[in-house]
């Protein structure tokens, strides 16, 4: 008897066209960091600092262009104003700012780690954010003019001392085209609010890595992908309101599941469309789009 195949049938209902298109647990995927790399360091005994960095080159964040980011203790950059908030907001927050939050937690380096950052415009460096971005999006034949990598290592969660979580966010930008990359190593266990991902003023955009609002996934985050690399998610950022327009579309997906048992539980069908959200938003799909379960049946090869 021949094995039955199963398949999913989803249709996503698009409302919005935004255009989202030395770490010791993951040391291939960070981009060099530390008094190794020449970083510059930013040591404080205060848990709510930031650091103003003037860009080299603009970065364009869905329709917006920067000239400055300030990467704040709390695991988030800022570009407007900087933000002592350690206590992270779920995305989309409706607010008035544009957040980048690789991991958004209340992070004390008076009790351990660091935070560190360097821009690049030549050199090794740019030559490995060009192959990444050509990589993860293929067809845009793009070049990186600059990068800002800001790297927060082994630091310590507030009031939970020998806690140590390593992440990293990298922005890559070049012509007109704005990307960022979110590494992850080993992470603690969250026990203050967590949240990783990015939102835009009013939040026509936004995006939050699932399940990354529960302290518990933390750990996690090393394995989690948008890419197929463990530790590590992309995005394409430059967007713009143009395409924010309010617009409903259908679309059918059929997808292969490796057992129809998985897809009995309310729980497991949740897991399959949110990692299938991720996917279609990979290649380009608005971040906004809702996934809605119509049928599932087996079909024969």
């Amino acid at each position: 008897m021949s094995p039955v195949s199963h398949y999913l049938l989803v249709f996503i209902s698009v409302l919005s066209l935004s255009r989202v298109t030395e770490a010791q647990a993951a040391p291939a995927i960070f981009y060099p960091f530390g008094s190794v790399a020449g970083d510059t360091v930013n040591i404080t005994v205060e848990d709510e600092n930031s650091t103003l960095i003037n860009l080299w080159s603009p970065f364009v964040f869905f329709g917006r262009m920067y000239n400055r980011t300030y990467v704040n203790n709390n695991g988030h950059l800022t570009f407007n104003q900087p933000s002592s908030q350690f206590i992270s907001q779920y995305f989309p927050i409706n607010g008035s700012e544009d957040i980048i939050a690789p991991l958004w937690t209340d992070v004390d380096v008076s009790i351990n780690g660091i935070i560190s950052y360097q821009q690049y415009s030549t050199g090794s460096v740019l030559t490995r954010a060009t192959r990444d971005i050509n990589q993860y999006f293929p067809g845009l034949s793009f070049t990186a003019k600059c990068v800002l990598v800001a790297t927060w290592d082994r630091v310590a969660y507030f009031y939970h001392s020998g806690t140590e979580t390593s992440f990293q966010v990298v922005l890559i930008s070049g012509s007109d085209l704005s990307f960022i990359l979110m590494n992850y190593g080993d992470c603690a266990v969250g026990y203050n609010n967590v949240q990783a991902g990015y939102d835009t003023i009013n939040s026509t955009a936004y995006f939050k890595i699932p399940g990354s609002d529960n302290g518990s996934f933390t750990p996690n985050l090393k394995n989690s992908t948008n890419v197929n690399v463990p530790g590590r998610w992309a995005f394409r950022v430059e967007g713009g309101p143009d395409q924010n327009n309010l617009q409903e579309n259908i679309i059918g997906i059929q997808m292969r599941v490796t057992s129809f048992s998985d897809l009995r539980e309310s729980a497991n069908i949740e897991t399959v469309l949110e990692k299938l959200q991720q996917e279609l938003i990979k290649y380009g799909l608005p971040n906004s789009v809702k996934l809605k379960l119509r049928r599932v049946q087996k079909t024969q090869p």
